[in-house]
């Protein structure tokens, strides 16, 4: 089940940015390389993530850097703040590593920092993690999400073969936040603008006549969306658990420190309530 996901390396990974590129107005990539990279390798899944590393403004750590000893030398306040974010691509030849940024000016942490990178600066971070590839045995698949989820759902469409049979949806806030993506399938961008977050992804996946045969779905995002889209898949539609990847990625209202400390309460109060509904037969 792909909630589950890979064992990471606990040691820190140490990169220095090689470049950056703005892709969209609220999208920003860049590109981490270096020798620090060489202990680095990610597998097949298409949602492998890193855990980046942050010192709370005004600290400093000693070197060589060792978590294991901040954590025993500094008090708590003083820990790295974590922000999670998916892999775009992993390029083992070059040793560069891409992540992408949804950033709002000023607001947040890993956004800011990624606005303002340069080249030749250093992050630390911790994995990678995932748990997700398209199986190859679906008759067909089903990929959802938000902006969070862009960066995954672009992977997979580019990992699956050709002439695989696959339905996208990704809502953005605008036209202008659309992304190039090398694959077959042809994305459905699903325009915000002043709708709640969530409405326009939960919508257009509940119109979608489901193909025959066995779905292998992907869908992450905001959570209040995730959960509407957690029971019609489930409940509604009958899928079974092996066969969905979804997860809230991220909960309006919530940092990822707030949402990560509720999220495993959020996930079982969930499954709980769907416990007591007979999924539908498909």
């Amino acid at each position: 089940m792909a909630e589950r996901p890979a064992r990471t390396s606990r040691k820190p990974h140490s990169a220095q940015v090689v470049r950056t590129e703005r892709l969209t107005p609220h999208m920003q990539r860049v590109v981490l390389g270096g020798e620090g990279l060489a202990g680095f390798s990610a597998g097949t899944c298409t949602d492998h993530y890193v855990k980046l590393l942050f010192a709370p403004e005004g600290v400093t750590y000693p070197e060589p850097f060792d978590l294991e000893r901040v954590r025993a030398e500094f008090p708590r306040e003083q820990w790295p703040v974590t922000r999670t974010y998916t892999v775009r691509s992993w390029d083992p030849e070059h040793r560069e590593l891409a992540l992408d940024f949804v950033i709002h000016g000023d607001e947040g942490l890993a956004g800011p920092w990624a606005m303002r990178a340069r080249p030749g600066d250093t992050v630390r971070f911790m994995g990678p993690g995932g748990a997700y590839a398209p199986d190859q045995d679906a008759d067909w698949h089903l990929l959802a999400g938000d902006e969070s989820a862009l960066p995954a759902i672009a992977a997979a469409l580019e990992a699956l073969p050709a002439g695989a049979v696959a339905h996208a949806f990704v809502e953005v806030s605008g036209p202008e936040e659309e992304l190039k993506i090398d694959s077959d399938t042809e994305v459905v961008w699903l325009h915000r603008g002043d709708r709640p977050v969530g409405r326009p992804l939960v919508e257009a996946v509940r119109a979608l006549p489901f193909p025959e045969g066995r779905v292998h779905a992907f869908v992450h995002g905001e959570a209040h969306c995730v959960k509407e889209l957690r029971h019609l898949l489930r409940v509604e539609r009958g899928i079974p658990r092996e066969d969905l990847s979804i997860s809230g990625y991220w909960r309006l209202g919530h940092n990822e420190d707030g949402w990560q400390a509720s999220k495993r309460e959020w996930n079982a109060r969930i499954e709980a309530e769907q416990e007591t509904t007979e999924p539908a037969a498909t």
